[in-house]
């Protein structure tokens, strides 16, 4: 790619793959808000005080993160040989199978199935959407695919007002699932048209050595932060409500809103520290150890306001675009693979989804009412990894950009 492109004629395709970002968004969360509803639908045992038992309807949400290990190792390839526009429609088919039809499943095998479905969705549109941000917006591309993360957190934040909107009405509890596939197709019609920036596409020549992605000690380290900052969010969205109750707060929903706010905020923060030339990696280092700190502060101050203040603090440090910057360095690392080394950075995000939350319930069973704190100290030692790991980063970044310097001042 070394023509120089007006990247301006590709706004628009980065609007549309933004707006992908904001049906993922729906996508994730949706299903844990209608749960009794699921459970009503697939003939879940009645509890004794009238509810349905929600158990199969939580093992189906699991399963999106199983479809996003499925897909990954094919949706990076993919993507560097065949182009981002393949990969971000195939996303947007892929979502728009799962909301027309989960709502209309008979059974919880075929929701189980769908769900699959909706995690390769994602796992398709992170290997086009990151890429192409790199792609489009060139010098800014950090920043670009940090706001990735805003397309979510605003979907997420409108989600309960369309929940809200809908219960007034007394529609179906399937309308919004239906309204958002007509998005995602609408929006899939326009990413078939739309242009999309030329890439170093990766291709397979008859008889010739194949071509390795050299993995340095850095790059071994951004894929290991890939699990260790996503772990620090996901552990706290799985633990904050029981934590909130266990501390008192009246209300712990309220935790949500200032995590939200926080992720919105944090999203600003990092483009302007990018914007004046921070480097991403001191960010790594920085973040997850004010997220350290808060979450030691919430595990020693067993106070209410602590739950509301470690929302936004966690919201702002673990989940305001941290993931993001590790995937938006690791493009930079491999121009020539990008859709690969976001699959082998989501990768390592989806398996910390899996594991740590498996060992959150694990610990929680172990730790009774305590249990959400014990889950706070075990978030506490994975994060102090993850800042060990940024500071190792850092450390190797340094001696690299040395190392390239050295050799060409030799060469001249």
């Amino acid at each position: 790619m070394n023509q120089t492109v007006d990247s301006r004629k590709y706004y628009p395709t980065a609007l549309a793959l933004y707006i992908t970002y904001f049906v993922l968004g729906i996508a994730a969360s949706i299903m844990g808000q209608y749960k009794q509803d699921f459970a009503a639908m697939w003939d879940a045992a009645v509890l004794a005080d009238g509810s349905y038992d929600v158990s199969g309807v939580v093992a189906v949400i699991a399963a999106i993160g199983l479809g996003r290990l499925i897909a990954f190792p094919v949706a990076g390839p993919l993507s560097d040989r065949l182009g981002r526009r393949l990969s971000a429609l195939i996303g947007c088919a892929l979502y728009a199978v799962f909301l027309l039809a989960v709502t209309f499943s008979p059974n919880l095998y075929v929701g189980y199935a769908l769900a699959i479905v909706s995690g390769m969705a994602n796992s398709f549109l992170d290997t086009s959407i990151t890429p192409s941000c790199m792609e489009i917006f060139k010098e800014k591309g950090t920043i670009a695919n940090i706001f990735t993360k805003l397309s979510i957190s605003i979907a997420q934040f409108l989600l309960p007002f369309a929940i809200s909107f809908v219960a007034v009405r007394e529609l179906p509890f399937r309308t919004i699932f239906l309204a958002t596939a007509a998005l995602i197709i609408v929006d899939g019609l326009f990413l078939a048209f739309l242009p999309f920036p030329p890439f170093e596409r990766t291709v397979k020549v008859q008889g010739a050595p194949k071509e390795r992605m050299q993995f340095t000690p850095s790059a071994v380290v951004l894929v290991c932060l890939g699990f260790t900052t996503s772990t620090t969010f996901m552990l706290w969205l799985n633990c904050n409500q029981e934590l909130g109750t266990l501390y008192g707060l009246s209300d712990p929903s309220r935790i949500q809103s200032f995590y939200s706010v926080g992720i919105v905020l944090a999203l600003f923060v990092s483009a302007a520290l990018l914007k004046r030339n921070v480097e991403p990696a001191k960010i790594l280092v920085a973040y997850p150890t004010v997220a350290l700190a808060t979450l030691a502060a919430i595990y020693l101050i067993q106070e209410p306001v602590m739950c509301l203040a470690g929302g936004f603090l966690l919201g702002f440090f673990a989940a305001g675009g941290v993931l993001q910057l590790v995937t938006a360095v690791a493009n930079e690392m491999f121009p020539r693979n990008r859709g690969v080394i976001t699959s082998i950075v989501m990768i390592a995000s989806s398996v910390a989804n899996y594991l740590v939350v498996s060992a959150a319930g694990v610990l929680t069973r172990i730790g009774g009412t305590e249990g959400p704190r014990l889950v706070l100290l075990f978030n506490m030692a994975v994060t102090l990894i993850g800042i060990l790991l940024a500071l190792y980063l850092n450390a190797c970044l340094k001696r690299e950009r040395t190392g390239a310097a050295a050799a060409m001042e030799a060469q001249r």
